[in-house]
């Protein structure tokens, strides 16, 4: 159901609508809401939170808001009102809704805000195996488990606010593509995000890189460049591995990040700066907190809402959909057609441990594809990844030690060819450079 006074947005909406939902109802009147919701089965509502002329608080809206809840608790209300301030979209998402759209609206956003708010109406395990992404829409495969499910729904609710939030998860869960959809879906994405990986700066080099210098702050400095942080203005910071960052360089990111200004190295000019954090970490920050290795101060300013990705191991029902969209991918760039896993092949591939997660799983299936050569992966051709096999599931095993296991069967499966360590591993040269410097080989 769609509730709007304009009968030029109910008509452009709904011709959208059609596309995707088998009955879409359009209404002027709000007054009809509660007469329509105890006649027709209503999934979602998309509603316009303004209905008298030369009224915009938005009251209206959170009226019926509280009134479609009272009736019909499952309904979903997606919020649609052309005046754009975050507090109102947290007050009415606090009072229930499922999301706030801003007119003039993107069509894109727009059904995908609706189908996530169909997928919250339903029980979420039967709608993931049966609906699909809405034709046009932006599509990131999220797999078809309850928790991943979930991680989508609370995404949809934090994204259009400006908080700050820490994105947990092992190495290869896919933190960055939750970022940058989260990025995708907020209210700064006509300007693009800037990703910073904390593990591959040197720390004689992070004040330049995030802060910027001027023109003869130091050898080399032959002109004035922009920071990271200043790059991020009016846009997304994404500060991946920041687990990694120094505990006395921690003080200066939080120093930014409270003042809102940077300084540029070699200057004193402060530059005013409006940016949204997102962080990432593969570590137990809480830990390090504890161990007195990561500031208390800065995990706190960097945690406002936090979204963990579980591995792919404790969601088993994800992993043979995300094959068959990696062996789609894989064939079309080796350019092999017709290629497809037994049933055989696909239970062993969810019994596999995959400590790399679905990184890990992409490879592994970019090999098969290589070697497949009948068009056809059977159980014989899965040969378990040298990764899988080398590490032993133990409650005692440690993120770190498992890390630590990857690279060093790596750099012997490679004869120290770091080169193709890093490409092995999906990580920069940099990073192993770190990585292996910190675990003392």
């Amino acid at each position: 159901m769609v509730v709007d006074d304009n009968k030029q947005i109910l008509a452009a909406v709904a011709m959208l609508m059609q596309t995707a939902f088998a009955k879409v109802i359009t209404i002027t009147n709000p007054n009809c809401i509660n007469q329509i919701l105890s006649d027709e089965p209503v999934d979602v509502v998309l509603l316009d939170m303004n209905f008298s002329a030369g009224i915009n608080c938005g009251n209206e809206g959170l009226f019926w808001l509280a009134e479609i809840k009272k009736l019909k608790p499952t309904v979903q209300v997606v919020l649609f009102t052309a005046y754009a301030e975050i507090d109102l979209a947290v007050k009415g998402m606090k009072q229930g809704a499922a999301d706030f759209v801003v007119k003039p609206w993107d069509n894109d956003k727009l059904l995908q805000s609706m189908q996530d708010a169909y997928l919250a109406s339903k029980n979420i395990n039967a709608v993931s195996q049966s609906v699909k992404p809405f034709p046009g829409t932006h599509e990131l495969f999220w797999g078809k488990s309850e928790a991943m499910q979930k991680v989508r729904l609370l995404i949809g609710k934090v994204s259009k606010t400006d908080t700050n939030i820490l994105i947990t998860g092992e190495n290869g869960t896919g933190k960055e593509m939750i970022a940058r959809e989260i990025h995708r879906l907020s209210l700064r994405n006509n300007y693009k995000m800037v990703a910073v990986d904390m593990g591959a700066i040197a720390e004689t080099l992070f004040e330049s890189e995030l802060f910027g210098h001027v023109k003869g702050a130091f050898t080399d400095a032959r002109t004035d460049r922009i920071g990271k942080i200043e790059e991020a203005d009016n846009s997304t910071l994404f500060l991946d591995e920041i687990g990694n960052l120094s505990y006395h360089l921690q003080a200066k990111l939080l120093t930014v990040l409270q003042q809102r200004h940077v300084v540029r190295v070699g200057s004193n000019k402060q530059i005013a700066v409006n940016i949204r954090l997102l962080s990432a970490s593969n570590k137990n920050l809480d830990e390090l907190v504890k161990k007195e290795l990561f500031r208390e101060d800065l995990m706190y300013r960097i945690n406002t809402i936090c979204i963990h990705i579980p591995p792919l191991r404790e969601r088993p029902d994800d992993i043979v959909p995300f094959a068959e969209l990696f062996l789609e991918k894989q064939t079309k760039n080796y350019h092999k057609e017709n290629v497809h896993l037994t049933s055989a092949a696909k239970e062993k591939l969810k019994k596999l441990p995959w400590y790399g997660n679905v990184r890990e799983l992409n490879h592994f299936i970019e090999k098969a594809v290589i070697f497949c050569e009948n068009g056809t992966i059977d159980i014989d051709d899965l040969d378990i990844p040298v990764v899988s096999s080398s590490i032993k599931a133990h409650e005692s095993t440690t993120i770190e030690e498992m890390e630590r296991n990857m690279i060093c069967h790596s750099i012997k499966k490679h004869n120290g060819n770091l080169s193709l360590v890093a490409t092995e591993l999906g990580v920069s040269r940099q990073t192993l450079y770190n990585k292996i410097k910190r675990y003392e080989f």
